[in-house]
Parts: C-alpha cells; sequence; structure tokens
C-alpha cells in the first residue's frame, strides 16, 4: 500500500508543467538599437542571443509577439516589413498576433509578410474572408506542443484597427470579446487545457479581457506600449504595472497579464506552472530582461544587419540639423504641426493639428540625422488643407488631445464629457469665433477619419490633399531652424 501511495504521489506531482513564455511586442521594426540618453537597447540581434539563451536553459520555452513588428523606422519604408520577416523568422518566433500596423500599406504588405513567415499569424477577431489577398494566411488560433502537453494560442486585435490604419474595404471586425470566448471554447472541447491570449489590444483592455472570459490562463499584450515591472534605465517611463499583472478571473483563479513595453528594449520572460487541470497554480516573479550592451550580438544576425543597411546607411546617416535641446511629447507634437502649418502656409492656412499617436519617438540633444527624423514621423502621410467653422475645430479638438501649431491654443480635459472638454479655444490671441471659417492643414490620416476624427472625415467644406508628405514638411523645418528649440 504504502508503494501505491508513493506512485499516486509523484502522478500527482508529474501532472504539473511548467513552460517559459518569452515575449515582444510593438517593436516597430527596430533592427537595430535604439539610443536613450546615449545609451543603446534592444536590437535584434541582442534579442536573438537572449532568446536562444532561454530556449536552452527554460522548461518548455514559446517565443511570441503580441504585434506591430511594422512601421517606425527606415527599414519598413525600404523593405515594408519583409526585413522584420527575415529577424523573426531567424528568431524564430512560434506565434505572432496581427497589429494595426501590419495595415499600413495594406493587404499586400500583410499577405507577402504572412506568405514568408515561418509562424503563424493569429487574430480571432479579424474577418478577412473576403479578402483574398490573405484570407487564408491568418488564422484564429494555433497549439503548440511542448512535452505531451498542448497549448492553445489566441489571437486578437484592436476593434479601433479600421481607425489606426489602412486595412481596405474587404476587412471587417467580429466583437473581441464574443470572438475570444468563441474560440476559447472550442480549443477547450478539443482537450486544450493551457490557453494563452497573445492580444494587440491595449493593457488596459487585456485586464479586462482577464476579468471577463473564462478559462484564460495568460494574456500577452501589446499596442499600448506598456512597460511593467521594475526594469527601468534612465529616460524610460515609468512602469504602469507589476510584471505579471495577476488578475482574479472569472473562474475563481488567476490570469496572468505580461507586456514587453516596444522596440524589443526587454525580453519578457515569466514561467508558469499549471495544475492537472490547466489552471495556473504559480508563477516566477522574474522581471523583464534589460537589453543593452551587456547583452552580446548573435553574428548571423549582426551580418543580417549589415546586409540590410546597405541601401539606407547613407541616406539615415545624412545630418539635417542640430537640437538644443530634449525634444518630446507636446513639445515635439508642436514643432510637427508648426512644419505643417509652414509647408502650407501658401494655402492661407491659420493653424495646424497632429494627433498624438502619430509622433512615435523622442528627440535627444545633439546632431539630428534623417534616420532620426523618420523614427519620429514615419508614415508618409500627405498634408490635407480643409476649411472648418470654428464649431467644427471645437468638435475635433473634444474628440482626443492634438498636438496644435503654436497660433492655436486651448485647454483640454479628458476627465470631462465630450462636448465639454475644451475651453479656452484661442488663435493667434484671439477667441476662436464658431461661425467663422479657418483654414487648418492636418494629415490624411486624420483627415479621412483616423482616431474617430469622424468631424474631419464628414466635413463638407473645401479640401485639398496637396500631395507634401509630413516628412519632407518635418525636415524643412528642422533645417530652417536648427538648432531646434520647443516652440514659445
Amino acid at each position: 500500500m504504502r508503494f501505491v501511495f508513493v506512485f499516486l504521489a509523484h502522478s500527482l506531482l508529474a501532472a504539473d508543467f511548467t513552460t517559459t513564455i518569452l515575449h515582444v511586442n510593438d517593436t516597430h521594426d527596430r533592427i537595430e538599437p535604439t539610443v536613450i540618453q546615449g545609451k543603446p537597447y534592444g536590437g535584434m540581434p541582442r534579442l536573438a542571443t537572449l532568446i536562444a539563451r532561454y530556449r536552452q536553459a527554460d522548461p518548455n520555452p514559446i517565443v511570441l509577439h503580441a504585434g506591430d513588428a511594422f512601421q517606425g523606422t527606415l527599414y519598413f519604408n525600404v523593405y515594408e516589413g519583409l526585413a522584420d520577416l527575415a529577424f523573426l523568422n531567424a528568431l524564430p518566433l512560434d506565434a505572432m498576433a496581427v497589429g494595426n500596423h501590419e495595415f499600413d500599406k495594406g493587404p499586400a504588405a500583410l499577405a507577402a509578410f504572412a506568405r514568408g513567415a515561418r509562424f503563424p499569424l493569429l487574430s480571432a477577431n479579424l474577418n478577412v474572408d473576403t479578402e483574398p489577398l490573405i484570407k487564408d494566411l491568418i488564422h484564429p488560433s494555433t497549439i503548440l506542443t511542448r512535452g505531451r502537453e498542448r497549448i492553445g494560442i489566441i489571437g486578437g486585435i484592436t476593434a479601433s484597427l479600421l481607425t489606426l490604419s489602412n486595412p481596405g474595404p474587404n476587412i471587417s471586425l467580429r466583437d473581441l470579446n464574443r470572438s475570444l470566448q468563441t474560440e476559447i471554447d472550442a480549443l477547450t472541447r478539443a482537450g486544450v487545457n493551457k490557453i494563452v491570449l497573445l492580444t494587440h489590444v491595449g493593457y488596459e483592455e487585456e485586464q479586462a479581457l482577464a476579468r471577463t472570459l473564462h478559462n484564460v490562463d495568460v494574456i500577452v499584450g501589446g499596442h499600448s506600449h506598456t512597460l511593467l515591472g521594475s526594469t527601468t534605465a534612465p529616460g524610460w517611463p515609468e512602469a504602469r504595472g507589476p510584471y505579471p499583472t495577476v488578475v482574479d478571473n472569472p473562474d475563481k483563479g488567476k490570469t496572468l497579464v505580461v507586456s514587453s513595453w516596444e522596440g524589443e528594449k526587454v525580453l519578457g520572460r515569466v514561467q508558469v506552472t499549471f495544475d492537472s487541470r490547466g489552471r495556473v497554480k504559480k508563477w516566477s516573479t522574474t522581471q523583464p530582461i534589460l537589453i543593452d550592451e551587456s547583452i552580446p550580438e548573435d553574428p548571423p544576425l549582426t551580418a543580417m544587419v549589415a546586409a540590410f543597411q546597405k541601401p539606407i546607411v547613407q541616406q539615415r546617416d545624412r545630418k539635417i540639423a542640430v537640437a538644443a535641446q530634449p525634444l518630446r511629447g507636446a513639445e515635439l507634437g508642436r514643432i510637427i504641426a508648426d512644419a505643417m502649418a509652414a509647408a502650407t502656409g501658401k494655402q492661407n492656412v491659420v493653424a495646424a493639428l497632429m494627433n498624438t499617436g502619430g509622433v512615435r519617438a523622442a528627440l535627444e540633444p545633439g546632431d539630428l540625422t534623417f534616420g532620426m527624423a523618420i523614427s519620429v514621423q514615419p508614415f508618409n502621410n500627405t498634408l490635407v488643407v480643409m476649411d472648418l467653422t470654428g464649431a467644427q475645430l471645437k468638435d475635433t479638438l473634444e474628440i482626443r488631445q492634438v498636438w496644435t501649431s503654436s497660433a492655436l491654443r486651448y485647454t483640454f480635459d479628458g476627465a470631462k464629457p465630450q462636448g465639454s472638454r475644451v475651453s479656452g479655444l484661442s488663435l493667434g490671441g484671439q477667441a476662436v469665433d464658431p461661425a467663422a471659417t479657418y483654414r487648418i492643414t492636418v494629415n490624411n490620416f486624420m483627415a479621412g477619419g483616423g482616431d474617430d476624427f469622424i468631424t474631419l472625415k464628414n466635413s463638407t467644406g473645401p479640401r485639398l490633399d496637396t500631395g507634401l508628405l509630413d516628412i519632407d514638411a518635418f525636415l524643412d523645418y528642422l533645417t530652417a531652424h536648427s538648432p531646434v528649440a520647443a516652440p514659445r
């Protein structure tokens, strides 16, 4: 009897299963390191070194990407995602969620990426059935096998996709929660009792999913560029929560929510132990791994970087101006809006608006290069001149905070309901007249209703797409105002 008891106890212990989830998100073409206050962080060769290290040392590792590999540096402008593909294949990834920026060049660029991917692209709520270019290339989920255990990985994309990117007319979205739960239930019926959501929806919504959806163990997230945990360095933002963030789920258990900021500056690494029912039993508290100069570069990937650099290095390193001070946030946004207004000044423009999400990097003091500038303005949007009444201008500003050119001033209180968020709206020191007409410059993303700027989309007043690129306006402004300082 004692032998039987020991055998049964051993069997129960053996039922536990541990896996290590290695993850990144929002890498945004950061194939080379990002320099912050003079220190380089990230880069695909160092990421590859870390992943190889933990693949060998950790139990049952899986490597995931939570979306937005596209858009952010000259690598995307030149290769439209195919350089990213080469590096992600080399890591290699086990699965990737589709992010909104994967559609920035429309379905064709994503299709080329997906056809070459050696890993599945996932999104349960993305309806691609009527888009022939990608309808067979994106799947709601995949099942990974580690040891004798199966782990279900289910993708999800932000419900704001249609206003954030350019998926085209043939792509639509299903309800996120319902789509995810349907796929979870299908995998559960198939006997998969370990479920990881790989979502590109943002930290707050990922916590809401954890509180709402049944039979979810881990959510690996992206989209909000959220730094979690205690890993930090000079010039980094404050963490928005613990790593992992532990959420009470509706099954009276725990769901772990993790994210790894952006640009592979850190590698997320969480070890999760499941019990015999597939529920989370325990987890590591290891913090995201800092990817700095102490991590050696993987030699084959370093050689790949050198090869991909050749068409862009001369253009990227061309000096265009000098920054007199750090330029970030509202200061940089106002510079960009001033650049837009200046570039369209001959059209009798009185002000310009810039969506905050379109400013993708900061600038440090010192020499500014073309590559730095395009990392700030990577989308190649065109500038649109349009006539708005003062009332329409206020309605536009009520939707969300934007950066404005120096002549336009207002106070925004996001805690108030829409319709009462904007106060003190003035242009050139004069209060904006709701009945008067003002000629404003925006980018074509905003003019088309992106970021929910529906007032701009529906405006019936005169408008002109100038064909001028936002990056060209920005470059001209930096050159003309060097050394560049924040507008007063």
